[in-house]
């Protein structure tokens, strides 16, 4: 389904075919053909493999992608989707890797799925692939070993730290082969990246699904752009009514410090008339661990509520402007109004006490002031 999608998006044929050569395989019949499914048009491969046995040891698939005659980037990529394979069959069977024997990943069409996918990566000059959570399905299925539960055991093994999501279907979704391609060719999982589409391909397996969806594999091609004001952000709560309010600014203190982006206090009231708060803390998902151990260390909090939210803010640079009283550091923001400074209020604050002047006269001096004086800050 991914080499029929990369076929939908662009991925000819004949380029395919030509680089699968490389390989010095027989013994196989490649057919593809655009079909509909629930009235979606795609690609559906067939790879149709004349081999009785097909056994074929990490060693000796490795052997055959390092001596063929393929791109050395399409190399690296294959032999990479091959050793979490060996490594997750690995742990599966109590073995090492390089004593595992693929059966099913181990034949022709196998072999062709996971080499024809680096090679169509390559060609459409995909440099990073984000999916989509996976769907986890129940049931058993046939293998070589005898009846095997779903998810498969190796298709468990590889999706380790990988997010998933239970789906009431008793057929296979997601295969060894396929999350071996995706846990090693893509940088993250979750929603779609922001990204300018250019092509859509489908890919079409050849199993009706019982629920009625379409069995079909969608590959989104795009040119991304990084707007520095679109951001997920994670948000974390808790209420606390047992805890003493003058811990809060040092609470603050160490939150900041372990990077959160904003932390706010909000009065409430709780079960049984008592006051309490809401402390709301929005953090970068990167540092988002260490904010929650910070407010169970320091709180009286005895859990947390937490998820992810997008984040807009507008387009900043932080830098100075000179004023009648010195250099005082400013932001300029572009705001959908315009170019304008903002003043940093403890900037503003030590001037102010400094030339024993208000508060608010800086804040009207600045913004009076051309942004073109503004000087960015230097890193």
């Amino acid at each position: 389904m991914f080499l029929g999608a990369l076929l939908d998006a662009g991925l000819p044929e004949d380029t395919l075919l030509h680089s699968l050569a490389e390989l010095n395989l027989d013994g196989y019949d490649f057919t593809s053909e655009k079909t509909t499914v629930n009235s979606l048009g795609g690609v559906r491969v067939h790879i149709n493999s004349h081999e009785h046995h097909p056994h074929r040891s990490w060693k000796t698939i490795h052997s055959l992608i390092r001596e063929s005659g393929l791109k050395e980037t399409v190399k690296t990529r294959s032999l990479a989707i091959f050793s979490a394979l060996a490594h997750a069959e690995a742990k599966v069977h109590n073995c090492l890797p390089e004593d595992v024997h693929f059966h099913e990943v181990g034949g022709i069409d196998s072999i062709i799925d996971i080499v024809g996918a680096a090679i169509g990566l390559d060609f459409l000059n995909i440099d990073k692939l984000v999916s989509s959570p996976l769907p986890m399905t129940n049931g058993w299925t046939q293998s070589q070993h005898g009846m095997i539960p779903l998810p498969a055991p190796a298709t468990c093994e590889l999706l380790h730290n990988v997010p998933v999501y239970s789906l009431d279907l008793d057929q296979e979704l997601v295969t060894p082969t396929g999350a071996a391609i995706l846990i090693t060719c893509c940088s993250e999982f979750g929603s779609m990246p922001p990204m300018t589409i250019t092509t859509v391909g489908y890919g079409a397996g050849s199993m009706v699904r019982k629920d009625g969806r379409p069995n079909l594999f969608r590959l989104i091609i795009g040119n991304t752009f990084e707007p520095a004001e679109l951001q997920d952000v994670e948000v974390i709560e808790t209420h606390i009514d047992d805890w003493s309010p003058e811990g809060y600014p040092y609470l603050n203190e160490q939150l900041f410090a372990s990077g959160a982006l904003d932390v706010a206090i909000i009065p409430i009231q709780m079960k049984k008339g008592r006051p309490g708060f809401i402390l709301r803390v929005i953090a970068d998902p990167a540092t988002a661990l260490d904010l929650k151990k910070c407010i169970l260390s320091e709180t009286t909090a005895i859990g947390l509520r937490y998820h992810t939210e997008k984040r807009l803010t507008l387009p900043r640079k932080i830098g100075s402007i000179n004023t009648c009283w010195g250099k005082i550091a400013v932001k300029k923001v572009e705001t959908p109004a315009g170019t304008e400074l903002q003043p940093e209020y403890e900037a503003c604050r030590i001037v102010a006490k400094k030339e024993n002047i208000p508060l608010r006269w800086i804040y009207t001096e600045i913004s009076k002031m051309n942004v073109e004086d503004f000087e960015e800050k230097q890193d």
